[in-house]
């Protein structure tokens, strides 16, 4: 399954992968394409099993706060402006309890006795904590945990981080004394360790215990990362070690949020991307990552890989998994059935990482197709392997009409990167005419022997 590892007309933002039992679940905020604002008033669950990570299967909605055409709200005090943002589950004694981020009311903690849900509300949570620190009981962004000893900690924040222990016999109690601040800072200090803006809290709070060593994943006020920081107690205090992922390298950048998770023996790290020329219409990914003996965490880059090894250039690539997006080029859903890379100009760069052409084989040559869309120019798909600077394997002219475009390329062996670059032969006060305007639209892609 590539990226992104859910159904393409699904956003799932902010995901919380959890392995329970032999299946593994996400738990995320829920986007809307081309929306104006971030997430809705559900929450969804999607879980696949451990053995095979290409079978999702959609649970529904297992939290809300409005009503809907089939459920009344989950929460008697919610209404128009208050949206469920980036939950977490954790399971306690063979439950299963939901924390749920509601923008603009108190947060609250729900049960089911499966992990996939529906949740039944338990309370509001229960605090004593100064309303500045948890911002009137939002607790924004929880990032729950149970420790082997059965104690259970809390994580949150925006822009200022903090923690607290949870009343493991409710799972809804703040406990007195608890709350600990900053547990990432949120300024540079003047001394020692977390000097650079990356390493400052934003927001994201997400905890995992890894070989004894608990690691706090969350997002830096250095852009669209993933940074992690560790500790040799749950309480801290955490050290920067670095990022995991940053999902605006080569590609539209906006928020991030997920977190890491061990399936049969591979860790990954879940996080999103953004689509529809909007930083609140946001589908999940997922890349593979290592955990070294020192407990580092190299950073990986963005692919279109998913939990696939490679991707198979002999069938057909639909265009929306593309990892690189430059020069302007957006992914839009035109409806349900439909998602294009558009608004391509002059001088745009689309990649995909990474297919395998496989074994040697006779001929010096192979086919490429591609399914376009029209914008009435005339214009050139320079096809490379191993990035945008890479070796240019053919060009195929893509006419005003768009439609079903062929050419010949060189046949290549082995695992590589695809690159496109765009150019036209419009020069002169005509080129500067067209230099900002779209010359057609991707749908689709082969190569064939």
């Amino acid at each position: 399954m590539s990226n992104p590892y859910l159904p393409k007309w699904e956003y799932i933002p902010d995901g919380e992968p959890r392995v329970f039992g032999d299946r593994v679940y996400v738990y995320g905020s829920h986007d809307n394409a081309g929306s104006d604002k971030f997430c809705d008033y559900v929450l969804k669950c999607w879980s696949a099993p451990v053995d095979d990570l290409s079978k999702w299967v959609c649970h529904g909605d297992i939290f809300h706060t409005q009503a809907d055409r089939d459920h009344a709200s989950d929460t008697d005090w919610t209404g128009a402006n208050n949206e469920l943002f980036a939950p977490d589950v954790v399971e306690k004694d063979g439950k299963y309890y939901l924390y749920a981020y509601i923008v603009n009311s108190p947060g609250c903690v729900a049960v089911s006795d499966k992990p996939e849900g529906p949740f039944k509300l338990i309370s509001k949570y229960k605090y004593t904590i100064p309303d500045e620190i948890c911002c009137n009981g939002w607790f924004i962004d929880p990032g729950v945990f149970v420790d082997d000893d059965g104690r259970t900690y809390i994580y949150c924040g925006f822009e200022r981080s903090f923690m607290a222990e949870v009343n493991s016999e409710n799972m809804y109690e703040i406990l007195d004394g608890s709350c600990i601040e900053h547990i990432i800072p949120c300024e540079p200090r003047e001394e020692g360790g977390f000097t650079e803006k990356e390493s400052l809290f934003y927001e994201a709070a997400s905890m995992r215990k890894v070989n004894g060593t608990y690691y706090l994943i969350y997002s830096p006020k250095r852009g669209s990362r993933l940074a992690y920081a560790t500790s040799d107690k749950p309480t801290g205090p955490f050290t920067y070690r670095g990022y995991i992922v940053d999902n605006g390298v080569d590609y539209p950048g906006g928020n991030n949020h997920g977190s890491i998770a061990c399936i049969k023996g591979q860790w990954y790290i879940f996080y999103h991307r953004m689509t529809n020329g909007t930083i609140m219409s946001r589908r999940g990914c997922v890349e593979k990552i290592e955990i070294l003996p020192d407990g580092t965490i190299p950073p990986v880059e963005m692919t279109s890989l998913g939990f696939e090894d490679s991707l198979d250039p002999y069938r057909i690539t639909e265009a929306d998994i593309a990892c690189v997006l430059k020069g302007g080029a957006l992914i839009t859903e035109k409806n349900v059935f439909e998602r294009v890379i558009t608004n391509i100009k002059d001088g745009c760069v689309i990649g995909y990482k990474y297919f395998d052409f496989g074994e040697d084989f006779s001929s010096e040559t192979m086919e490429f197709s591609a399914y376009t869309d029209g914008c009435g120019c005339d214009c050139q798909l320079h096809i490379l392997i191993d990035g945008e600077n890479g070796e240019e394997i053919g060009v195929c002219e893509i006419g005003r009409n768009g439609g079903i475009v062929n050419t010949t390329v060189k046949s290549v062996t082995g695992r590589h990167s695809v690159f496109f670059k765009v150019t036209t032969d419009y020069h002169g006060w005509t080129g500067e005419f067209f230099k900002d305007r779209a010359l057609f639209e991707l749908r689709s892609f082969v190569f064939m022997k």
